[in-house]
């Protein structure tokens, strides 16, 4: 029988917990590594329809994206999800940080494949993935062409008329990096969230950004995710959660 250890050595393999942001919270959050599994629910974050989600399966693992404990706890109580977890014998297993700096398998790279853009890299030290389209277009289309491979409902672009061939890319929240961005040569950002500040510093650095949200620009990794452990362990089920969503609604 494999156990939550078997699992952790095959994610070292491409996502190294040593490998994320010094300010992150990976690893095994919930649960011990001995704990042995058969079924496992994959989810970019543990919510409460999720842990309903993983009971309803009998599974004993979530394996999540986003940090289930972040910030120090003071209490857990008991409508919280941590609580959840532990009442329901839930391990949590979150891979953040980690997996979008893995350059053999990650979010950024699944983003990336997703959108189009080809032969990249990371900036030494950051989560900004840099890399080229294979034709230059305006940054309008290929926020079109954005729209439609990830699935939004809608999304937020900035200098539709700039021509843009090198696009730089950070999943989730990365408005910040617009200078950085700017400064390797990237005509845009794509990225998940950006404040206003920052939109306005990226029109006056003349680099385009594109604002797809958080959810759409990570949850683009599950599904492939999923695919890769189910065909690493034959012993155990990885189910892709069907529960987790952000709620986003668009008129």
């Amino acid at each position: 029988m494999k156990t939550i250890k078997d699992i952790i050595n095959f994610t070292e393999s491409f996502a190294p917990l040593n490998t994320a942001m010094e300010y992150d919270n990976v690893g095994l959050l919930v649960g011990s590594e001995e704990t042995e599994v058969k079924k496992v629910v994959v989810a970019l974050d543990i919510t409460d329809e999720v842990i309903d989600e993983a009971i309803e399966n009998e599974a004993q693992l979530i394996i999540s994206h986003h940090p289930v404990i972040f910030d120090a706890l003071k209490n857990i109580p008991e409508n919280s999800i941590v609580y959840r977890l532990i009442q329901n014998n839930l391990s949590a297993l979150c891979l953040h940080t980690n997996l979008d700096l893995s350059s053999g398998f990650g979010v950024n790279t699944c983003l990336a494949e997703t959108v189009g853009v080809k032969n990249c890299s990371f900036v030494e030290g950051e989560c900004l993935y840099i890399g080229e389209l294979e034709n230059t277009t305006t940054n309008k289309a290929f926020a079109e062409q954005v729209k439609t491979a990830l699935n939004c409902e809608g999304l937020r672009y900035t200098l539709p008329a700039q021509n843009v061939k090198k696009v730089a890319i950070c999943s989730g929240s990365g408005g910040d990096l617009a200078p950085l961005a700017k400064s390797k040569g990237a005509d845009v950002l794509l990225t998940g969230e950006i404040k206003h500040h920052d939109i306005l510093t990226a029109g006056k650095l003349e680099i385009a950004i594109i604002d797809a949200g958080h959810f759409k620009t990570e949850d683009i990794v599950i599904t492939p995710f999923t695919e890769k452990l189910n065909k690493e362990f034959s012993d155990i089920e990885f189910i892709r959660s069907e529960k987790c969503t952000d709620g986003i609604y668009f008129l």
